[in-house]
């Protein structure tokens, strides 16, 4: 591939990252995998100190992500990097949220241990588990309010709210704020790219953090069984959870709680229907399903990207010379496709049997939900298709609208019928 050609391809990837091309992004993928493992691209954030990398095939992603000595998440632990990528575009004077303060997301060791440490306790397999009857009653639930009328809005009407429902009633967010909690995740997913900030998102970021230091001043006086209550009655007893740290690690619980599933269940669906004879396998066999799930994950997966790493010193990798305080970029969509890593990388297949993905990204920043996505992914497609196994799509498949947010595409809704 020339020069010309490749540059190109990387202000596509660029377009793409922080959501103002919405064209497929597979066939790009394949092109950067061919050159390189690690490769130079613009800065999509605006100037940065260093050059800005690209990593698109698994064992440099696996390596920039697990090493979190080498390849920081916070740039400002760096001696001599100016850059906060937290405050970009935010409002100084909100309330600490993950989007503007210190969060489990934009600290390592040992302040991401501590933090991680006061919920890891909740989000283990075990209690995940014991969450599948509440799963599968909301599903039901939602399924209930549509089945009559023989066409749905995957989207609104099931895949976005059954996460949040979910993660919310975790969380002992009360039922009557459920819509404006979906209200303002979506607003804030929709108007945020990688160095994209919509107009007005400002505000919906504000208040959806004024909502949280009023939930949590309830919460003081009214504590139940529920996280939220968990975690205020941690930082009274002084375990080094703060106030900024307490508000922004329950912001982060409710957007990254649904927000990933969501995607998941939705894209998922599509590329089902895309692939016929791979739905027709699963509706044959649903013990088929926790498999594709995590097949569904590698295909097409929530996330595009990993949050950026900055090189904490010179460092060899992918053949490339990475300077101290770099960005570096993982690139888990392609990451997922690696013909090195995978045969018949680009096709799907729920019956493969995969060693590993990067979807949860890797690491001590691998997503801490990821036992509860896997539950709520198996439940919702087992659910879905025992219902509903004539579920087809209700407009043709070019008219799909691809959404980017944050750092991840999903699709804006899904007409079918069943």
């Amino acid at each position: 591939m020339d020069n010309s050609n490749q540059n190109v391809k990387k202000k596509a990837v660029l377009d793409i990252i922080s959501g103002k091309s919405n064209e497929d992004p597979f066939p790009i993928f394949s092109e950067l995998r061919e050159i390189g493992p690690v490769i130079p691209i613009s800065s999509p954030i605006g100037k940065i100190d260093g050059q800005t990398w690209m990593v698109t095939r698994m064992n440099e992603a696996m390596q920039v992500l697990k090493d979190y000595a080498r390849f920081t998440v916070d740039p400002s632990s760096i001696e001599g990097n100016s850059i906060d990528i937290r405050q970009s575009g935010t409002d100084p004077s909100a309330p600490p949220t993950f989007l503007n303060s210190k969060s489990m997301l934009s600290v390592d060791e040992p302040d991401h241990k501590r933090l991680r440490r006061l919920v890891s306790k909740v989000f283990t397999p075990k209690y995940m588990e014991s969450l599948r009857p509440q799963v599968e009653q909301i599903a039901n639930d939602l399924l209930d309010q549509v089945q009559a009328k023989g066409e749905m809005d995957l989207v609104k009407d099931y895949a976005y709210p059954l996460p949040i429902n979910v993660i919310s009633n975790m969380l002992g967010v009360p039922l009557e704020d459920h819509k404006q909690i979906q209200d303002w995740s979506s607003a804030i997913a929709n108007g945020r790219g990688l160095g994209r900030q919509d107009p007005g998102i400002a505000k919906q970021i504000r208040a959806f953090g004024e909502y949280i230091v009023e939930l949590v001043a309830y919460k003081r006086q009214h504590p139940a069984n529920d996280l939220i209550s968990q975690l205020v009655a941690i930082e009274e007893e002084g375990d080094k959870l703060d106030e900024a740290e307490l508000i922004s690690m329950i912001s982060l619980l409710i957007f990254a709680g649904h927000e990933t599933t969501s995607n998941l269940i939705a894209t998922g669906t599509l590329m089902l229907l895309d692939h016929p004879e791979q739905l027709k396998k699963l509706k044959n066999d649903y013990t088929l399903v926790p498999g594709a799930v995590e097949e569904l994950l590698r295909f097409n997966g929530p996330a595009t990207i990993a949050g950026p790493r900055f090189a904490t010193e010179d460092i060899e990798l992918g053949g490339q010379h990475i300077n101290k305080g770099d960005m570096i970029i993982p690139l888990l969509k392609s990451v997922n496709r690696d013909e090195m890593q995978f045969q018949d990388a680009e096709n799907l297949d729920i019956t493969r049997e995969i060693k590993r993905h990067l979807a949860f990204g890797h690491g001590i920043h691998m997503c801490l939900g990821a036992p509860l996505a896997r539950v709520e992914g198996d439940v919702a497609f087992s659910t879905l298709l025992k219902r509903m196994p004539n579920l087809r799509l209700n407009i043709p498949r070019e008219n799909v609208d691809w959404h980017f947010t944050l750092s991840s595409q999903g699709l804006t809704s899904l007409p079918v019928n069943f």
